[in-house]
Parts: structure tokens; C-alpha cells; sequence
């Protein structure tokens, strides 16, 4: 039997506490392999992460800004419109020496930071199969996805599943219950998880289960 969660935390604002800036630590030595490329989280500050995405992008950078429709009423009609799903964030595939070049480039007041994870005192990555799964939930864009940043003990004892067929296929996530629906809850570690919109979880042959 699945097991399954019926609380759900309030999202909260990433704080400024998770990120630096790479002058922000003169004093500490970077990592000895700087060529690696990796997922880096960035924050953009002042709603610019479409603008660092495009500039990076540019560079030949492989990045994703989670985005979704959003509806609004204008002038007595419904209109769609494609926002950044979580403000000032963008991630980056890169080397760390890359990166620190980048957002050095712009100078003493620079825009973009790491989010700085303070356990390992280092910018924060994210695993590339943790990151591949966030980024095919996140890439439906669906107006019904649910963004946390704060992750309940129950919401983590979940059932921990892998998609095995549809647009998920090879996803791996908990089995939670959010909003009257169930969906999977996929998680980048220290951060944030994104919640699927309904899934037919009890369809023979769609999910395998883990652990």
C-alpha cells in the first residue's frame, strides 16, 4: 500500500542567508577539480533570472528557470501568462571556475550569487538525476504544479516510487497527497521539491516502488 501524506507545509521565500557571493568568501579555498561542470542553484536579485538565464544561455551554458502559466482577469477576460515559477532563481550547468568568472563580469554589485550551502560551507549543487527529475516535472509548466520550499516529516515519509511509463517515465519521487490529489513529490535535496499535477498512480504498470 502507498503511503501517503495529507499535511502540507506553507512555502516559504528562499532567505539570503543561503546565498553569497563568490568575493563574499576570500578566505576559503574553492574545490580542487574547478573544470567539473555541475548544477549550480544561482539567485538573481530584483526578478533578473530571465536576464541571467538569457546572458548564460549565450555563453553556451545550459540552464532552467522553472516556469508555469499563470491565469489573470483583464478587462473581463481570462488571460495566460508564463511566469518564473520561483522568483530569482536560476540553475547552471557549469564548472565552478566558469561561473565565478561570470558573475564576477559583473562587477563589485554584482546581481547573481550562489545559494551557498552553509553544511559544506560551499555553493550548493544539485545531483544531475535529482536535477534531470525536477526538470521534467517543473518542464510541464502546469498551472496546477506546487512549488515547496519547506518539506513536513510526513510529506518525506511518502512512498518512494519510480515512474516506470508516460511523460515521467524514469522519474523518481514520494507518493504524496496534496490538494486532494496525488502526485510525486520530487526533491532537490537542501532546497525546494515540486509536486506533479494529478497522476493516475493506480494504474497497473505505471509505477515501481522503491525502497
Amino acid at each position: 500500500m502507498l503511503k501517503e501524506d495529507l499535511l502540507l507545509d506553507s512555502a516559504r521565500p528562499f532567505s539570503d542567508e543561503h546565498m553569497n557571493t563568490v568575493s563574499g568568501h576570500p578566505e576559503l579555498a574553492l574545490p580542487g577539480d574547478l573544470q567539473s561542470c555541475m548544477w549550480f542553484a544561482l539567485r538573481a536579485t530584483y526578478s533578473r533570472e530571465l536576464k541571467v538565464k538569457e546572458r548564460l544561455d549565450a555563453m553556451g551554458i545550459r540552464t532552467f528557470v522553472p516556469m508555469m502559466w499563470r491565469s489573470r482577469e483583464v478587462d473581463g477576460k481570462t488571460e495566460k501568462k508564463l511566469v518564473p515559477a520561483v522568483g530569482n532563481l536560476c540553475f547552471a550547468y557549469s564548472s565552478r571556475k566558469e561561473l565565478d568568472d561570470f558573475i564576477r563580469s559583473y562587477g563589485e554589485n554584482s546581481p547573481v550569487h550562489y545559494y551557498w550551502d552553509r553544511i559544506s560551507d560551499s555553493p550548493l549543487t544539485v545531483p544531475e538525476k535529482a536535477m534531470e527529475d525536477f526538470m521534467k516535472v517543473a518542464g510541464t509548466m502546469d498551472e496546477d504544479l506546487i512549488y515547496l520550499t519547506e518539506i513536513s516529516g510526513k510529506l518525506r515519509d511518502g512512498q518512494k516510487v519510480r515512474v516506470i511509463s508516460g511523460p515521467f517515465a524514469g522519474v523518481e519521487g514520494k507518493v504524496v497527497r496534496i490538494r486532494k490529489s496525488r502526485r510525486i513529490l520530487v526533491e532537490i535535496p537542501g532546497m525546494l521539491a515540486v509536486a506533479s499535477t494529478y497522476l493516475p498512480l493506480e494504474k497497473a504498470g505505471y509505477l515501481e516502488m522503491l525502497d
